[in-house]
């Protein structure tokens, strides 16, 4: 087939903080040199932000070094930390406070931000189109161009595709977008950079990454309960009920507003955990819920977060290309923060191709990427926080918070050993007949509420007829296997209600149904289905959620 074709120095896949970040920083540095470059980023969500989502306490780390003047250029980071409030949950009615000088260092937030990331990131956009990138929202990068073993660019989905396969009015092949370098920073478990890192090798001798599954919803609440700036974050109930790790956050920002979400582990063993009922359940403990009764839920979402850290980092260059920000896993799961690092990623993967270029250089691996990493305080960041993951999954929140607290504000760094967590999140289930069936409540519409309804909100929207865009590597498996072993899972550990187990019309026995159009593209099903069955893949370019001020 004859595809348009756009020929790019850089090419930037997926507009997030590190992309964006990325494609800023080469720009700076082409203008600094008199250089004249063409950079572009491509993002599937319909608008730069749509597909944004995080807590977010915002580290302005990476953002002072790209635009020091943030504040005069208008940055919407408008809600500085004003409080750390940390809870121990002990059941659903009891807390204790965990006093200040017992917190691990990193989870103090004294000069950070309460922001909206998709509000960053729109601005972050508007910073880079003026800096001369240009930047193409609605497309989606499909497959990835290798040719001679080089990366030469991805070719955009094509749109007006019916659901069996054939042409609809209006159809559109997609474009091959070619470039000297191509940077993948498509965010947690990007469906391009899981097959770059399977094709290159770039995970050999690392430890398999490790995911949680992040839901989020903002509330407007009653003005007089309302304290901008503070942070609330708690751990214990109701995950360790269930045997699973995790925490939840609630943040006060600006206009009567505040973020409240969980964050579940997606190493849990147990088959009838379902992530989004444990939120609904955090929800009516008193400490959460003094916050939200009386209020109104305005927007929903969910995105499963990297949490594998430096054990898990795959190697970040390969011959045309970087992988970079939580495409690769660089998130800091010890501060429950990814954005600085993301954007730190990119600006060293900027700095790395355009020097590159400077040299001629078009499509040979960048082999300096790796020392500009080691000697940046990403890697240091990172790998002074190597066994807090690793201790959380093997002793559990206290005793882990534990070792954190003793490396952190004893040792003053890290312990001279490493924890090793070497079995992927996938491979934790035991059997639904091993484990304690879970009785979840029903929703009570004030401040818990379904599935549907949360998809509602989060205004996620797919052209109907179109390919699935979860593919089943073998159709038999969800009701061969996974239904009599694990209760089918994909169940509970979709927070959008993709997959269900129905009656066949004709009364013929049960099918495994897939509501595609639901999908909020979390990607939690490519990362837990315990066969490995499952696989995300983009939808048309604008397709999913289009999150809000989230």
């Amino acid at each position: 087939m004859e595809r348009e074709s756009m020929e790019f120095d850089v090419l930037i896949v997926g507009g997030g903080p590190a992309g964006l970040s990325a494609a800023c920083r080469v720009m700076q540095l082409a203008q600094e040199a008199g250089e004249e470059l063409t950079v572009c980023v491509v993002e599937k969500g319909s608008e730069i932000g749509a597909h944004i989502l995080a807590g977010t306490v915002f580290e302005p780390t990476a953002l002072n070094e790209l635009f020091p003047d943030w504040k005069e250029k208008g940055a919407p980071l408008n809600t500085p930390v004003t409080r750390d409030d940390i809870f121990l949950l002990k059941n659903q009615e009891k807390a204790t406070k965990i006093p200040n000088a017992f917190v691990p260092k990193n989870m103090h937030n004294h000069g950070n931000y309460i922001i909206s990331l998709g509000n960053l990131c729109r601005w972050l956009a508007e910073q880079a189109e003026q800096l001369g990138v240009e930047v193409y929202p609605g497309f989606a990068a499909s497959e990835t161009i290798i040719e001679d073993g080089q990366v030469k660019g991805i070719i955009t989905g094509d749109m007006g595709v019916a659901r069996d396969g054939s042409e609809k009015d209006g159809y559109m092949p997609g474009m091959e977008l070619r470039a000297k370098y191509t940077l993948f920073t498509e965010g947690c478990r990007g469906h391009l950079g899981k097959r770059l890192i399977n094709d290159f090798k770039l995970d050999e001798g690392k430890d398999p990454q490790h995911y949680g599954i992040g839901i989020k919803e903002l509330w407007d609440i009653d003005p007089a309960k309302h304290e901008p700036g503070l942070v609330v974050h708690t751990t214990g109930w109701p995950l360790n009920e269930s045997g699973s790790t995790g925490g939840s956050f609630l943040y006060h920002l600006e206009n009567g507003q505040v973020y409240v979400g969980l964050i579940t582990d997606l190493s849990y063993s147990n088959p009838h955990l379902s992530p989004f009922e444990e939120f609904q359940r955090l929800k009516h403990h008193p400490e959460i819920k003094k916050y939200l009764e009386g209020g109104k839920r305005v927007a929903y979402g969910a995105r499963a977060i990297s949490k594998g850290g430096y054990n898990a980092l795959p190697k970040m260059s390969f011959p045309g290309g970087l992988l970079l920000g939580c495409d690769a896993g660089t998130l800091n799961s010890s501060k429950i923060k990814g954005s600085h690092t993301a954007m730190k990623s990119g600006l060293l993967g900027a700095e790395a191709v355009f020097e590159a270029l400077k040299e001629g250089k078009s499509g040979e691996e960048i082999t300096s990427f790796q020392k500009r990493f080691e000697d940046s305080w990403l890697y240091k960041e990172l790998y002074a926080e190597r066994n807090f993951g690793p201790a959380m999954h093997k002793f559990g929140n206290v005793v882990g918070g534990a070792i954190a607290f003793f490396e952190q504000n004893i040792l003053r760094g890290s312990l001279p050993i490493t924890f090793r967590d070497t079995t992927p999140d996938y491979a934790t289930l035991k059997p639904a007949s091993e484990c304690k069936k879970i009785s979840y409540p029903k929703p009570d519409n004030k401040l818990t509420f379904d599935r549907l309804s949360s998809v509602f909100i989060s205004n996620t929207n797919h052209e109907e007829d179109q390919p699935v865009h979860l593919k089943l590597t073998d159709p038999d498996i969800p009701l061969k296997e996974n239904l009599p072993k694990y209760d089918e899972p994909a169940q509970r550990y979709c927070p959008a209600g993709v997959y269900e187990v129905v009656e066949k019309d004709d009364g013929s026995g049960k099918k495994f149904q897939i509501n595609a159009q639901n999908c909020v593209h979390c990607k939690t099903c490519d990362i837990k289905d315990p066969a490995q069955n499952i696989t995300w893949v983009t939808p048309e370019g604008g397709g999913g959620p289009n999150y809000p001020n989230m």
